[in-house]
């Protein structure tokens, strides 16, 4: 009986399991069909002699132009130009209550610094500063006495 019992049991084992290997059959399932664009099992293979390139970026709209990497971008909004170097010479005088340079018998220029001018009232001097962006004040850098 036990003979008996391990020939059904390898009969049973057999009916369950073929229809399994023969459904694992690999030439009776078809494969999927990829659209060209679209990668699919192929193997891409770098050599050491080729460069990664970078992926094209979609172009702008037709209303903007193409930035080119060589071109600057437009100039931000214009600044004063820093103030200029200059030197002048005239006659320190008191102007109310501040001194100022005057330069011509038309012309004289604010100082800002009231303390560094207080000594040379009424002497002629050459100073070296810039003028703000206005060109009324004169900011001292130098100062010394004509002889």
């Amino acid at each position: 009986m036990k003979r008996e019992t391990s020939s059904i049991a390898t009969l049973v084992f057999l009916l369950v399991s073929l229809p399994l290997m023969l459904a694992q059959d690999p030439q009776t399932q078809p494969s999927p069909a990829l659209p060209s664009s679209i990668l699919g099992p192929q193997l891409i293979a770098w050599s050491q002699l080729q460069k990664p390139q970078p992926a094209p970026q979609p172009l702008p709209p037709p209303d903007r132009p193409i930035p080119q990497p060589d071109q600057q971008p437009p100039n931000p909004p214009a600044q004063p130009p820093p103030p200029a170097a200059l030197t002048l010479m005239g006659t320190i005088v008191k102007d109310g209550t501040r001194y100022v340079l005057k330069v011509s018998s038309n012309s004289a220029y604010q100082l800002d610094d009231q303390d560094k001018v207080k000594g040379y009232e009424g002497k002629q001097v050459r100073i070296a500063g810039s003028l703000d962006a206005d060109g009324k004040v004169l900011h001292i850098t130098r100062i010394e006495l004509v002889s």
